[in-house]
């Protein structure tokens, strides 16, 4: 027998909502355990509540919450990705939330997305090669880091 298909909505919510904050929580359990650190010292609510950022949370059908992502600037041209996470079962959350975000950032006018994971974190590593992310050298707060890769995506010439 096939499986199902998950019915995803993804949409922009408050990210001190209780959805959001349980889904944080759970990432950074899910962070601590792979790489030695929750990822929370790079990640400020204020940050993806301003203009042109957003907290995004995927919902089945049901309004069960089963993933997140964020979305803050970096410049003009740049925004980054923060926060991403779907629980574990949830097949094509992360992908969900990924297009979510990618469309949000075109829409606003953004060139290009990046994003720093843990090199240990294999699996998000595979997922945002998948996805069209290439690695660059570090910036910001990565650059010269030895734990952290950081990628780029370009969403228009």
């Amino acid at each position: 027998m096939a499986a199902l298909a998950l019915t995803i909505a993804v949409s922009a919510e408050d990210p001190a909502g209780a959805d959001a904050i349980a889904l944080v929580a759970e990432l950074s359990a899910a962070l601590t355990a792979i790489t030695g650190a929750s990822g929370q010292a790079s990640f400020e609510v204020s940050d993806v509540r301003g203009p042109r950022a957003c907290f995004a949370l995927a919902r089945d059908a049901h309004g069960r919450a089963l993933g997140c992502g964020a979305l803050r600037p970096i410049d003009a041209d740049v925004a980054e990705i923060k926060r991403m996470f779907a629980r574990p079962g949830t097949r094509g959350v992360g992908s969900a939330v990924l297009r979510h975000l990618e469309a949000e950032a075109a829409r606003w006018g953004y060139v290009a997305l990046r994003l720093s994971t843990r090199r240990v974190n294999a699996r998000a590593v595979a997922f945002y090669a998948r996805h069209g992310y290439r690695p660059i050298d570090g910036y910001g707060r990565y650059a010269g880091s030895d734990v952290s890769v950081c990628f780029e995506k370009v969403l228009r010439a």
